[in-house]
Formats: structure tokens, sequence, C-alpha cells
């Protein structure tokens, strides 16, 4: 069977690589190792179709050294041990290992006191955040690397490089059509050439334009994989846009959301949003995002983009305030380290010397209810972003102020 488009163009030295113009290029670090013929444990990490396996194999191109390539959810023990054993007989060896962040603990125990020796030399992959998803021990163990998006100047690129090279023969495509592909590729090149690939053999003539490459693709292409670090970073830019007040790029991220059909997690980032970045300025939010859940799971896709759109606009637009999100977690942080004691004996169950603040003026009464060690420690700290959380701050201090003067 004829290799994919992906595979043939896959570059065989790094001066080939497309981007990561951080890690590639004069004086830049991964150039800089394959000229001084030096090669440590690393692990590249990125979305899909930036360069990993790219990078990784031009690297041992490059250095001409032995090297193995695994895949830590396909390859079982047998196949680790097979290249452990060829390290050996060759004192040394490269593991190019793809979803490393997927590497069972037998196999981790396998990996390790090879690292440990240095009869390994590990080239990891992985989408994910290496900090949340690898093995400390082999964290540790290595330096890591981020890849960044091709722009979509180098996906243009690479897609011109096909054509340079008469790679696929009698293709026939316009600047327009190599712009929309470079466009909806989402900054995966693989993407870029794979639309590429199927639009020349969808047609005869192999001449390819702009109608046609709408017809067999209309969607753009991004990534949200609960399993990748991309869905959390979505969810993160839809918290931080909220939270941030930039009502545009809130849409743009629920949207993206909405295109997976992720509703369970826009519902609970929703909620989560409501009361820690808009709390007390505006806790009229709390009651109009439960309605607006309730009105999507009622009405379901694609329906419900309609109730979220309108409460994340007015999530956006809102007065913001964490004030209550700090006050508990200081209030949590001491706990934690120990900062607790026994509350006073007066509010203790059943005590004689409880004072019943509705039997006074108010409602209030002067009486200690923190422990000892903390009895004057502050938590809550009112912020004035909203009349709502002023009222709030004029009752506190007011009842401050009748503390320290009763």
């Amino acid at each position: 069977m004829d290799k994919p488009l992906a595979i043939k163009l896959r570059p065989n030295s790094l001066d080939d690589v497309l981007g990561q113009k951080h890690l590639i290029g004069e004086n830049k670090i991964l150039s800089n190792l394959v000229k001084n013929r030096k090669l440590f444990s690393m692990i590249l990490y990125g979305k899909p179709g930036i360069g990993k396996t790219s990078i990784a194999l031009s690297i041992v191109n490059d250095l001409n050294v032995r090297y193995r390539l695994l895949n830590a959810t396909i390859n079982d023990k047998h196949d680790f041990q097979v290249v452990f054993e060829e390290a050996k007989l060759y004192d040394g060896i490269v593991l190019i290992l793809d979803e490393i962040h997927r590497l069972n603990k037998d196999k981790q125990d396998l990996l390790l006191p090879q690292l440990e020796n240095g009869q390994i030399t590990l080239i990891g992959m992985t989408t994910s955040n290496p900090f949340h998803s690898i093995n400390p021990a082999i964290r540790s163990r290595c330096h890591l690397f981020e890849l960044h998006e091709l722009s979509e100047s180098d996906i243009k690129e690479g897609l011109e490089k096909v054509v340079e090279k008469n790679v696929l023969p009698d293709l026939k495509i316009d600047d327009d059509s190599i712009n929309y592909i470079a466009n909806v590729s989402g900054s995966d090149l693989r993407y870029a050439y794979n639309l590429l690939e199927l639009a020349y053999y969808s047609k005869d003539d192999h001449l390819i334009d702009l109608e046609f490459l709408k017809s067999i693709d209309n969607k753009h292409n991004f990534f949200h994989d609960k399993n990748d670090d991309g869905y959390y970073d979505v969810l993160s830019a839809f918290q931080k846009s909220i939270r941030g007040s930039d009502v545009n790029a809130s849409l743009h991220y629920l949207g993206r959301m909405l295109k997976a059909e992720d509703l369970e997690s826009i519902f609970r980032r929703l909620t989560v949003i409501c009361y820690e970045d808009i709390g007390l300025a505006n806790p009229s939010m709390g009651p109009k995002v439960e309605a607006a859940i309730k009105a999507s799971e009622r009405v379901g896709l694609p329906e419900a983009i309609i109730p979220l759109a309108n409460v994340v606009i007015e999530l956006a637009l809102s007065p913001k305030s964490n004030s209550a999100y700090l006050a508990i977690a200081k209030a949590l942080e001491d706990i934690d380290t120990g900062r607790c004691g026994n509350p006073p004996d007066h509010i203790k169950t059943n005590s004689k010397d409880y004072k019943y603040p509705h039997d006074y003026k108010n409602a209030w009464v002067n009486q200690q209810y923190l422990p000892n060690n903390i009895k004057n420690k502050k938590y809550y700290i009112p912020k004035e972003t909203s009349s709502y959380e002023r009222t709030l701050k004029q009752i506190n201090d007011k009842l401050e102020y009748l503390k320290r003067n009763s």
C-alpha cells in the first residue's frame, strides 16, 4: 500500500522541519545538540500534527545513531525488552516513544533502570502536558520541550513543497485553495496533507479548486480531545475569557465546546465561573446560570446554543468579584496547616453560656466565634466592583465597628 503523503514528506533532517523556530535553527537548542553530537533524554509535547515525530526522527538521522520507535499503547513489555537487549548489545540505543503519557506501570518499571544506567536515551512524544500526565520519575530524567502550533504560513510552505517536488503527479491547485487548506487545518500539518491527498485522488483530472475543497471539507479542524491537554486548554481559555470580560473570546470558546457537543463540561464550567469569578459582585447570576443549564438540557442541541450564548454574554459583561473564593481558600489554608483550635466553650453543643442573637436588638450580640488562636483572623475582604458587594462591605464594616466598640 502506498504511504500517506505525510509520511512521504516527513523531513530527514532538522534543517527541513517546518516551524519550531524556538528550538530549531542557528544557535537553537536542538540544532546545537545535533551540531555538538550530544543527545539527552527528552520529551517533546504539543498538539497533533505539529512535528513531534518528525523532529525525533530528524535528530537520530542527523546524528546517525541506532534507534527504535515504539508506541506506549500498542507495544507490549516484550517489545520493550527486545529494545533493551539490543541496547546492551550495542552499548546504548535511542528509544523514540510515542504516546509516552499512556505508559503503564509495568513498562515504566522496565524503562526507569535503563534510563538510570544510560543504556537508553529516550525521546518521548505526547499531546498531553507532561507535568500532569507523565510519571515524575521518568519526567525528572528528561528535558521537556514544548512544540508550538504551526502558523498558516508554515502549513502553506508544506503544501507548496508537494507541488514543487511533484509528489502528487499532475496536481493542479491554485493559491486560494492552498490558503483554504492551511486555514482549515488548525495548525495540524498532517491534517492539511491528508485533505490535499483526499482531494487529489477524488478527481480524475487532479484539478483542485476552492469549490471542490469546500464540498469535501467545510469544517475547521480544531483540537478538542478529553484525553489530551488541548481539551483543558479550551476550558481554561473559556473561563479566563469570561473572567477577563472579553465577550467575543468567551463566545468563541463556547462555540468550540458546542461543536464538540461537550455540554457536560460547559455546564460544569459555567457553574464554577459563576461562583468563582462573578461571585458576590452579581449573585443573581447563580439562578440564571442554573436556569440556562436546565433549559439547555430540556431542548438539547442544536437549540441549547441559545440559552448558553445568552448566559455567557451576561457572565462576560457582569461585574466580577473573587472575594468569596479567596476567603474560603484562606480558611482552608489555615485548616490544612493546623491553624485551627477548638471552638470557644460558649458556642459548643448545649452550652448554657451561649447568647442567642435573636434575643438581642438587630439579631446581633458581641461574642467570640473563632477559636482563641485565630480569633482576630479575617478571611473575607470585600471588593467594591458592584453595588451589591459594596452593600455587603458596609454591613461588614458596621459589624466590625460594633465588635471593637461594645
